[in-house]
């Protein structure tokens, strides 16, 4: 839907731009009522962790399973909701089931968690940022994170909160709750830059295609990133391992491509070899990275430089932000309101699910 107002996107550019102070809200509210703890008492750590989200609430689940592994060193993985009801031998068991829906009413994951708690008496764990929802009458524990709920359609600071409290429900050490809470403060004056990067990279042209590179948890970052776009500017976009790149897909790589690299600090050596063959091969590059150097300067046409003092997967919900602002303002220069994607809405209708009026969102 496009909208000439001057009110187009108010919603969503205030939500993006709430997230380090959000971030704090719900980091305090999980530290002082003693749920962390109380849930790490009650939930199965000596199986494989399964994280289950719809749309961007998957992409969230891809990001905190691969922070699980590496926090835990225990097996996790994520799974679309739609997989466990429509191949349900997919779905492992034993493990430990998370939920995750922003809004706690997306049919999909309503239903996979009534399979689990019902069919496999499996106790599973919801996050969510709704209040009173189906999926919290379901599910044996909820992390309800309010403050992190929205107005605008697509998710942005739900998204990062959530996955910031998966992240801290995996890494029990003093040494790493205090860097999740440390993060507000480091992203919060370094907002501004992003935008500034964001909006110079937007206003410079249009592109044709969009690619989106990551590794590890980056790789669901470049997932989200790729949704964004989609969502609020209507732009086609895909999203790719940053190796898997290599071979095959960049065939498509032009001047009208723009190919965003979040770069990991584990496999740096490696994806910035790629940047540069990308560079090489004509494609304009946007860089989201911790730390630079003389190769990424030489290869990013635009770079956001994070520059963070906190654990890598903790870093992931900072290079999330940059590719929600990269749809924000690219729906914005298309003459699109980022508050009403075209085609969508904040609840979905899904027939013959939840048992009730099978309204869903993410």
């Amino acid at each position: 839907m496009t909208r000439s107002s001057s009110t187009a996107g108010v919603h969503t550019i205030a939500e993006i731009l709430s997230e380090p102070q959000i971030w704090t809200q719900c980091l305090t509210q999980l530290q002082e009522s003693g749920e962390l703890v109380s849930l790490n008492q009650k939930l199965n750590k000596n199986v494989e962790w399964i994280f289950v989200g719809c749309g961007s609430s998957f992409y969230l689940a891809q990001i905190a399973a691969a922070s699980w592994s590496i926090l835990t060193g225990t097996p996790a993985r994520a799974i679309p909701a739609s997989e466990i009801l429509l191949f349900p031998k997919l779905f492992p068991v034993p493990c430990q089931p998370v939920f995750i829906s922003r809004s706690g009413r997306t049919s999909e994951a309503v239903e996979a968690a009534r399979y689990a708690e019902r069919e496999l008496k499996i106790k599973t764990l919801a996050v969510t940022c709704g209040s009173g929802t189906p999926i919290e009458e379901v599910c044996s524990h909820v992390i309800r994170l309010s403050p992190a709920d929205e107005k605008s359609t697509v998710m942005t600071r739900s998204f990062t909160s959530m996955l910031l409290a998966l992240q801290a429900l995996a890494g029990e050490r003093k040494d790493f709750l205090k860097a999740l809470r440390a993060l507000p403060g480091q992203v919060a004056p370094r907002l501004n830059d992003m935008q500034v990067t964001v909006r110079s990279l937007v206003d410079s042209r249009a592109y044709a295609d969009y690619v989106f590179l990551g590794q590890g948890p980056f790789f669901g970052v470049a997932q989200e990133s790729m949704l964004k776009v989609k969502e609020m500017s209507c732009s086609y976009a895909q999203a790719f391992h940053t190796l898997e790149f290599r071979h095959g897909p960049k065939a498509i790589v032009s001047p009208e491509t723009l190919i965003t690299f979040f770069l990991s600090e584990s496999g740096f050596p490696e994806e910035v070899s790629v940047l540069e063959e990308i560079k090489e091969l004509g494609g304009a590059t946007f860089v989201v990275s911790n730390s630079t150097n003389a190769a990424i300067r030489g290869s990013a046409d635009y770079l956001i430089e994070l520059s963070l003092d906190v654990p890598e997967v903790v870093r992931a919900a900072a290079a999330v932000v940059a590719g929600q602002l990269l749809g924000f303002y690219t729906g914005m220069r298309k003459g699109f309101d980022p508050d009403q994607p075209r085609n969508l809405s904040r609840v979905v209708m899904l027939d013959g699910r939840d048992g009730g009026s099978n309204r869903a969102t993410t």
